[in-house]
């Protein structure tokens, strides 16, 4: 073989290597990426569907319309009829701005265009565009909604409300919030405003748990047999140097994991967390979806427990009731009241019920599905007589309705602010759940059983009457 024809046999060899790699991106790209591209809030191509096709409505689960498109002028104007109501919920879609909440994440439903199929694509493009989008049927309940909204006007936080059993969604308020019917006007003000606003806080607040976190380490604590059953707490104790104390040193005596919940003991649960160890409390928390990413038809973060494989005992202490660096967020905590009502089956979160044809056609129905299986039934019936317990006699007793039977957990979570996060998460009827709720108040620098726990009974109170 001569020197001319083995560089032609390199040349055809680099041009092949080339072709291959180039078929291997495409495929990638389009497998894995094309999605995520199209979707982007940025692409501009999206627009092009909306010259020419009518943007779907969104309804609540009784079919109150929410948000909804007219033309006007020969252009399409988006109405958001309630203003801030379902700013975090519902989102926004703009031109200038892009888009956000269930207006990105099922833009293409509303706009009844297939991304994600290139036939469909090619049979648009010769049979023509279709005039209107497809229709959302929420889960949520407008009245439900609009209460919570009044019971966090003029706070800093969010509230979760929801059937425990199929994962429905009934409320999800967060504050402060935004008009998306006038986002062009106030965007400056929006963006530039350090509450956040544009923050759904419900499903991307990241918060220290505090107590409210006690619930998963008396689940861990419930399934082992080596571990103490009584504690003595004189209010405060010092673990390798490190003075951890109870909320205003208060000294509880000797209790055992019932009364410790019910009072909400940092001294007992600091050492229970230290006698469980850190790997099997990270393997409780990631049961309840800590360290995991929940699936929702809105962008979520994930709450996080610490990873560092060998903590020390003051950090395991620390984080058993809830404070150093683990975080959580409203939804994953509404979720873990939602598994101990529903005998320790966590369920998948669902926020719209149904997508519609124009025409009328159930185009998808969203079903119940199994999240995790965070414990036994026996393990949570008795997180829910400690819970019941918590709420009869302990620190949740301004949750409690009268006639119903309440199970909840306060939380008082310090951070680096200085002013505490006051949480109250719980279920009602607790012998037979049918709303669970996850309330946070940010820098509330008061208690959960003093902020968080009335709204919380306020939420599920009315909850209850509206679903009988």
């Amino acid at each position: 073989m001569n020197i001319e024809s083995k560089r032609i046999i390199r040349v055809l060899i680099v041009l092949c290597t080339l072709f291959v790699g180039l078929i291997v991106y495409l495929s990638y790209f389009e497998t894995f990426q094309a999605s995520k591209v199209v979707t982007n809030s940025y692409n501009k191509r999206q627009w092009l569907n909306e010259e020419y096709v009518l943007r779907g409505t969104i309804t609540d689960r009784n079919g109150k319309a929410l948000a909804y498109s007219e033309k006007v002028d020969d252009r399409q104007v988006r109405q958001y009829k309630y203003g801030r109501l379902y700013s975090h919920v519902i989102g926004y879609s703009s031109k200038e701005y892009g888009k956000a909440g269930l207006e990105a994440s099922y833009n293409s439903y509303l706009l009844n265009i297939s991304d994600n199929n290139p036939l469909l694509e090619i049979r648009d493009k010769i049979t023509g565009p279709r005039e209107k989008g497809n229709n959302l049927r929420l889960t949520i309940i407008h009245e439900l909604q609009s209460y919570a909204e009044q019971q966090l006007r003029g706070k800093k936080g969010a509230i979760v409300l929801m059937d425990p059993k199929s994962g429905e969604i009934f409320a999800m308020i967060s504050k402060p919030d935004f008009n998306p019917a006038t986002l062009r006007e106030d965007w400056e003000e929006i963006v530039e405003d350090k509450d956040s606003p544009l923050l759904n806080r419900g499903a991307m607040g990241l918060y220290t748990p505090g107590s409210v976190f006690k619930v998963i380490t008396a689940a861990a604590a419930l399934q082992k047999t080596d571990i103490d059953q009584t504690y003595t707490c004189e209010g405060s104790i010092n673990i390798e140097g490190y003075v951890l104390r109870d909320y205003q040193e208060t000294a509880h005596g000797d209790v055992d994991l019932e009364e410790a919940l019910a009072e909400s003991c940092n001294v007992a649960f600091s050492q229970m967390g230290i006698q469980i160890g850190e790997g099997a409390l990270r393997e409780e928390a990631e049961r309840y979806m800590f360290n995991r990413e929940i699936p929702f038809a809105l962008m979520t973060k994930t709450s996080q427990f610490p990873n560092r494989g060998m903590m020390s005992k003051p950090e395991l202490g620390a984080t058993a009731i809830g404070q150093g660096k683990i975080l959580t967020t409203p939804l994953n905590m509404a979720l873990t009241a939602s598994a101990i009502a529903n005998e320790g089956r966590m369920v998948k979160p669902i926020l719209v019920k149904e997508i519609i044809s124009p025409e009328g056609r159930t185009v998808r129905t969203s079903s119940t599905e199994t999240l995790s299986r965070v414990c036994t039934p026996m393990v949570a019936e008795k997180l829910t007589d400690m819970m019941i317990k918590a709420v009869e006699t302990g620190t949740g007793k301004n949750a409690r309705i009268r006639n119903v039977k309440v199970a909840g957990k306060t939380g008082t979570a310090e951070n680096e602010t200085g002013m505490a996060h006051a949480w109250f998460i719980g279920f009602a009827p607790a012998d037979n759940p049918k709303v669970a709720v996850a309330v946070v108040l940010e820098n509330a620098g008061s208690t959960g059983g003093k902020s968080a726990a009335p709204i919380a009974r306020e939420m599920m109170h009315a909850a209850l009457n509206r679903l009988k």
